[in-house]
C-alpha cells in the first residue's frame, strides 16, 4: 500500500462574495490537523454510514463558543457553538443516511478565522486528510483513493484510530467583524430558510462531499500527479473535444483541459444516467434586428434564482441599455430616472454588474416597466448565474459575459429614446441540457483562467437548476444530495461509494 498525507496540501474551499459583488470562486487552503484539541462526538445511531465529528476547537471558540443564541429554524442550540455543532450533525445525518460503509467516517472539524474582507469571504475548506493506493480490495491499481472511501472498500479503518479521514474548516469571522462581509452571516437553522444569509448546512454538505472524494489530487495548474499516480477522479474526467480521459493525457494536456471552457465532462455511468432528469433545458439569448449587425446570433447565459424562469415560450423585446454612470454604464442600483424609465419600458433592459445586489437591479428595472433584464459582467470570465431571492420580482433575468456585453453595447450606439433596432429574445432550448455537453454528460468547472482549488473539482456554473457541487453557494439549493434534484451522490457512486 502507498499513503500520502495531505494535511499540508491544498484542499477545495468554498467562498461566497457579498451579493453586491456576486459569488466568488473557490480558493485553495491548507488543512491543518490539531489533534491536541480533539474531542470525539458520535453524530448518530446506527445508519448506512456513521459519521463522527472530531471537534478540533479549543475551549471558548468555534464549536465551543459560549455566545448566547436563540434557537432558529429547528436548531435547538442555545449558544453559537452548540448551533454550529448541531448544523454539522444535521449535514452529517444527511450524508450518513445516503452512504454505505462499515467503517465510521471521522471528520476533523473546526471554526477558525479564514480569509475575508468587506466584500467577500472563504466560507470553508475541506478535503481528504490522507490518500491511499494499492490497498486490498482497491478497485483500481495504482490509483489514489481518499481515506474514507479506501476504508469503506477495504472493510477496515485504513487510518490510525485517532486520525480523521477528512479535515474541514469553516470561517468563524463571517459577518461578525466589520472587516469580514458585515451583515452576511451563516444561517444555522435546518429549515432551508436562510434568506439573505449563508445556509451553513448547505455549505457543510458541499465540503463533506469534497472530503468523501469529490476532488482530484492531481494538480490542475501543472497537470502533475502525486508520485505519478492518478486520482480515481481522473479515470472519469474526459475532454469532450478529444474523448480522452485525464489518465490518458500528459501533464500539459491536463493543464490545457483544465482551462477549456465547456471542454471537460464527467464520464461516470451513474452521473450520466441521472443527468436528463436532473438538468433542465439551457437558456439562450438570441440577438437579431436591423441594427444588430455583427452582434446577431445566440449567446450563452446564466440563469437567475429569482424572477420568472426562462421558458420555451420566447420573450422578445428591444434591447435597451440603462445609462446612469458617467462612463456610459448602467448599474440600476437606484430607481430609474425618467429617461431610463422611458427607454426600458416594454423592452428588455441591459444593465451592468456592480455596486448592489442583483435583485435590486431587477427590482428597479421591473418597476420602470422592463419585461426582462440582461446583466453584463464587468470582469473577464465564463457564464455564471445570478443568485438572490425576491418573490416580488416576476421578470426573467440572465447574465452574460463581459465580452458579450461589450459586443451588445457596441450594437446599441445608434438608437432612439425608446427603440434600438436590436431585438433580444430569451427562450429555453429543449435540444440542450443546461450544464451538459452534446453527449448529455455534465460539464466540469473549467474557467479559462485556472482557479486553484475550484477548477476541475466542481461541476459547471451553467447547470440548471444549480447543483450543490458548483464552486460557489447558490440561494436555491435544498438540503439534497441525490437525484433527481442533485448529482453529488451519483458521482461519489461512480468513484466507489
Amino acid at each position: 500500500m502507498i499513503i500520502a498525507n495531505l494535511a499540508d496540501a491544498g484542499s477545495p474551499s468554498l467562498s461566497r462574495i457579498a451579493a453586491r459583488a456576486n459569488v466568488g470562486a473557490c480558493a485553495r487552503a491548507a488543512a491543518i490537523v490539531l489533534l491536541a484539541l480533539a474531542t470525539f462526538i458520535n453524530v448518530g445511531a446506527a445508519r448506512a454510514a456513521t459519521i463522527v465529528i472530531v471537534n478540533q476547537n479549543a475551549a471558548g471558540v468555534g464549536f465551543n463558543d459560549p455566545t448566547p443564541a436563540a434557537p432558529v429554524g429547528g436548531n435547538p442550540g442555545t449558544t453559537l457553538g452548540q448551533q454550529r455543532l448541531n448544523a454539522f450533525q444535521r449535514a452529517a445525518d444527511i450524508w450518513g443516511a445516503t452512504l454505505t460503509s462499515d467503517v465510521p467516517i471521522r471528520i476533523g472539524a473546526s471554526f477558525v478565522p479564514l480569509a475575508c474582507d468587506t466584500t467577500g469571504a472563504v466560507l470553508g475548506s475541506a478535503g481528504a486528510n490522507e490518500i491511499w493506493s494499492d490497498f486490498p480490495n482497491a478497485p483500481r491499481a495504482n490509483t489514489w483513493y481518499p481515506a474514507a472511501l479506501a476504508s469503506k472498500l477495504l472493510g477496515l479503518d485504513i487510518s490510525a484510530p485517532t486520525v480523521p479521514h477528512i479535515i474541514a474548516r469553516f470561517n468563524s469571522r463571517l459577518g461578525l467583524f466589520p472587516d469580514c462581509v458585515p451583515g452576511l452571516t451563516f444561517y444555522l437553522g435546518f429549515d432551508n430558510n436562510a434568506g439573505d444569509g449563508i445556509d451553513l448546512v448547505t455549505v457543510l454538505l458541499h465540503e463533506m462531499a469534497h472530503g468523501l472524494g469529490f476532488q482530484t489530487f492531481t494538480d490542475d495548474e501543472t497537470g502533475a500527479q502525486i508520485l505519478d499516480i492518478p486520482s480515481v477522479w481522473d479515470h472519469y474526467l474526459i475532454d469532450n473535444r478529444t474523448e480522452r480521459l485525464w489518465v490518458q493525457m500528459t501533464d500539459a494536456e491536463r493543464v490545457a483541459s483544465a482551462i477549456a471552457w465547456r471542454g471537460l465532462s464527467w464520464n461516470g455511468a451513474n452521473v450520466t444516467a441521472a443527468v436528463p432528469a436532473a438538468l433542465g433545458p439551457a437558456s439562450v439569448l438570441t440577438i437579431s434586428g436591423p441594427n444588430a449587425g455583427g452582434a446577431g446570433g445566440n449567446y450563452a447565459v446564466g440563469d437567475a434564482t429569482f424572477g420568472a424562469p426562462v421558458s420555451s415560450t420566447p420573450l422578445r423585446g428591444q434591447l435597451m441599455p440603462v445609462v446612469d454612470q458617467g462612463n456610459g454604464n448602467g448599474l440600476a442600483c437606484t430607481p430609474l430616472d425618467a429617461t431610463n424609465t422611458r427607454a426600458v419600458r416594454g423592452n428588455i433592459a441591459l444593465v451592468d454588474r456592480g455596486s448592489c445586489d442583483f435583485v435590486v437591479k431587477a427590482r428597479n428595472v421591473q418597476a420602470a416597466g422592463a419585461i426582462g433584464m440582461v446583466l453584463a459582467d464587468v470582469m473577464p470570465g465564463e457564464v455564471a448565474g445570478l443568485p438572490g431571492i425576491d418573490p416580488a420580482i416576476t421578470i426573467p433575468s440572465v447574465r452574460i459575459t463581459l465580452a458579450d456585453g461589450q459586443t451588445l453595447k457596441a450594437s446599441l450606439q445608434q438608437r432612439s429614446r425608446t427603440r434600438s433596432g436590436v431585438v433580444a429574445q430569451l427562450a429555453s432550448d429543449a435540444t440542450r441540457l443546461a450544464g451538459a455537453d452534446a453527449q448529455r454528460r455534465i460539464l466540469m468547472y473549467t474557467p479559462s483562467v485556472n482557479s486553484p482549488g475550484s477548477s476541475v473539482s466542481h461541476y459547471t456554473t451553467e447547470a440548471r437548476p444549480n447543483q450543490l457541487m458548483e464552486p460557489s453557494i447558490n440561494d436555491d439549493l435544498p438540503h439534497v444530495v441525490t437525484p433527481p434534484r442533485d448529482l453529488t451522490y451519483p458521482l461519489l457512486r461512480d468513484i466507489g461509494w
